[in-house]
């Protein structure tokens, strides 16, 4: 499979939110809620987004306090903690360093942040949230929070967390274009019109299992003779295209001996 990354409608939307934040007028409004369903690609976005950026990305964990955030920040820095003591001195390191790295980014026109993913794990607890807030604020630095359906109404208990998370991005299933553009941009064998679209109507519009079905693709365009269209639904009649997300049994395409 190509490792091309696909502009989709939810990237688009992503970044879009970026902009405003970047635009923003009250300066503490810095904060990204970006939620959805498992299997639409927020993790495949963000880590894209990281990457591209210099920026630091973590992974919530349920037993996450106080302190193993900001160990977890110190890690992400690649600052070891236990040479630093106090948890007010760990909290001010932190900060240092992402003032510098923010002020380097200026200069090579980036958007440096923070991203923390899973965040429904830790989204109702208000020690974790306010030191969130608390590093976002002290640095006006964007910073994403990324969770699925309970994101959003645990924020809302907070009302000074909530109120600096003006931009929201709602991970949405893909259409039939931003479908097509994920084949073409990924599948190594060429796919014709009907079978991207029957991969769109079977997937539902979630990427891993559009995905999922482009290596299934690859698997036998590979074996196969490709007429000038690509692989056609009826070249791969009989052949499983993609597991069923509810069952995990395999789901072939209709016909073949």
């Amino acid at each position: 499979m190509k490792p091309n990354f696909v502009e989709t409608g939810n990237v688009r939307e992503f970044y879009g939110a970026l902009n405003r934040v970047n635009q923003r007028g009250a300066v503490e409004a810095c904060l990204v809620v970006v939620d959805g369903l498992p299997g639409l690609g927020k993790t495949t976005t963000i880590r894209h987004w990281v990457t591209q950026t210099g920026s630091i990305y973590l992974r919530a964990q349920k037993g996450w306090d106080y302190s193993w955030l900001i160990q977890e920040v110190l890690t992400a820095l690649s600052i070891d903690a236990k040479s630093i003591r106090g948890k007010r001195e760990r909290f001010a390191r932190v900060l240092d360093e992402l003032a510098d790295r923010s002020e380097k980014a200026v200069f090579e026109n980036k958007t440096f942040g923070l991203v923390i993913d899973e965040c429904d794990m830790i989204s109702s607890r208000g020690e974790i949230m306010e030191a969130i807030r608390g590093i976002s604020d002290m640095r006006y630095m964007p910073t994403i929070l990324v969770g699925m359906g309970s994101l959003r109404d645990n924020l809302r208990r907070f009302p000074q967390i909530e109120s600096r998370a003006p931009n929201k991005v709602h991970f949405r299933p893909a259409s039939l274009e931003d479908a097509r553009a994920l084949i073409a941009g990924r599948c190594e064998v060429p796919v014709a019109p009907d079978l991207s679209e029957f991969v769109w109507k079977l997937s539902k519009g979630f990427n891993r299992e559009i995905l999922e079905a482009i290596a299934h693709i690859e698997r036998f365009g590979l074996r196969a003779d490709p007429g000038p269209e690509g692989i056609t639904l009826a070249d791969m009649a009989g052949q499983v295209l993609m597991n069923d997300r509810s069952t995990g049994k395999p789901v072939c395409i209709p016909g073949g001996m």
